[in-house]
C-alpha cells in the first residue's frame, strides 16, 4: 500500500488521518500532516423515524408538461387589459389594489414594458373577465424519441463505466 501524501510504500499498518474533512491512510512520516482519526464506532442513539403521511391524490390523470406551453399570450394583451380596466371604471390603482399587486406592475403591463406572469395573469382574468390567452394547435411536429447527439448527461454516464 502506498501513502496517500507522499507515494512511498507503507511497511506495516498505514495510519489513518483527516486533512481538510478528508480520511487518509498514510505513512509515519506523513502521520504529523492531519490529525489522527479514531477509529472507534460511535454509539448510536435510537431515534424513531418521523412518519409522515402523504396525502393520495387517487387516480387523477397526469397532466402533459406541454398543455402548458400550448396557450400563448395575445399580442394585444397591453390594449385588452386597458379597455377592460377603463369598461369597469377603475384605475390602474383601484385594479392593482384589487387584484392585490402594485400598480407600477399594472401601468408597466398596460405600456406592454414587461410581460405579466402566469400567476399575475390569471389574476387579470379572472377580475377583469377577460381571455389573454389563445390556444395554439401544434401543427405537424412530432416528438422523436432518440437522441440524435450526445448529451452531457450521456458523458457522465460514459465515464462512470
Amino acid at each position: 500500500m502506498q501513502c496517500e501524501i507522499c507515494g512511498a510504500e507503507i511497511r506495516g499498518k498505514p495510519i489513518c488521518i483527516t486533512v481538510d474533512n478528508s480520511e487518509l491512510q498514510v505513512c509515519q512520516k506523513c502521520a504529523s500532516y492531519g490529525k489522527a482519526v479514531d477509529k472507534r464506532t460511535p454509539v448510536s442513539r435510537k431515534i424513531s423515524p418521523v412518519v409522515r403521511k402523504v396525502p393520495r391524490t387517487g387516480n387523477r390523470p397526469k397532466k402533459d408538461f406541454f398543455d402548458i406551453l400550448k396557450d400563448e399570450l395575445l399580442d394585444n394583451y397591453d390594449q385588452i387589459i386597458r379597455e377592460a380596466r377603463e369598461s369597469k371604471g377603475w384605475s390602474q390603482e383601484d385594479l392593482a389594489e384589487n387584484i392585490k399587486e402594485k400598480a407600477s406592475l399594472i401601468k408597466k403591463i398596460e405600456r406592454s414594458e414587461i410581460v405579466p406572469e402566469d400567476s399575475v395573469r390569471k389574476k387579470l382574468e379572472h377580475t377583469l373577465n377577460i381571455r389573454l390567452t389563445e390556444r395554439v394547435e401544434v401543427s405537424g411536429q412530432e416528438v422523436s424519441h432518440f437522441k440524435k447527439d450526445t448529451t452531457l448527461g450521456d458523458i457522465v454516464k460514459i465515464k462512470r463505466k
